[in-house]
């Protein structure tokens, strides 16, 4: 009788444990980096039009080979310029950083989640409305940007790799020969 309630116990556990497992796929983005890869656990329940989008860009191939055009040590590494920042459609130096994507801007979902380490978050032109494909992972905490951008998601795993980005030069933190993200993916995939 108690090895069978064992493993009546220990089949629900399993049970539970595959479908929370599931359940945080689904809630995940991976970037293969040159230095391994970095799992963003997105945050849809902050920014469902963001997290939707940046899936919508990941499931169709278009965040792969796209250049970290901007990166700034002690702060942060910004890339996901679809248009101008993927290293097999021509990458283009001069233009990376102010293209998005074929899809619209959305709209601001400003929250209190604090911009830390770690941190995920949309990039924008000076209107809180323009946010569309890049997005930016932080090196540190940056108190400044905490209700003037949209957070996305933050690094669970691989924050190492991340700090391994190649720094920009100057104070916009322009990038000669960028790293870029080899092949992005959603989910466990």
């Amino acid at each position: 009788m108690k090895l069978l309630k064992f493993a009546f116990a220990g089949t629900m556990f399993v049970g539970a444990l595959t479908a929370s497992t599931l359940a945080s796929a689904a809630e995940t983005l991976t970037i293969q980096l040159k230095d391994g890869p970095v799992v963003i656990e997105l945050m849809p329940d902050v920014a469902p039009k963001h997290v939707a989008q940046i899936e919508a860009l990941a499931k169709k191939g278009a965040y792969d080979n796209v250049a970290f055009h901007r990166v700034i040590d002690g702060f942060m590494a910004q890339t996901g310029d679809v248009q101008f920042g993927n290293m097999e459609k021509g990458f283009s130096a001069q233009r990376a950083g102010t293209g998005g994507s074929d899809l619209p801007d959305i709209k601001a979902e400003f929250s209190k989640v604090p911009f830390e380490r770690g941190t995920v978050g949309m990039a924008r032109s000076q209107d809180p409305n323009s946010a569309n494909s890049q997005f930016f992972i932080m090196f540190a905490e940056g108190a400044f940007l905490n209700g003037q951008y949209t957070v996305v998601g933050k690094v669970v795993s691989g924050m190492e790799a991340v700090d391994k980005i190649k720094r920009g030069q100057g104070g916009n933190g322009e990038v000669s020969n960028p790293d870029r993200m080899i092949k992005v993916t959603v989910g466990n995939k």
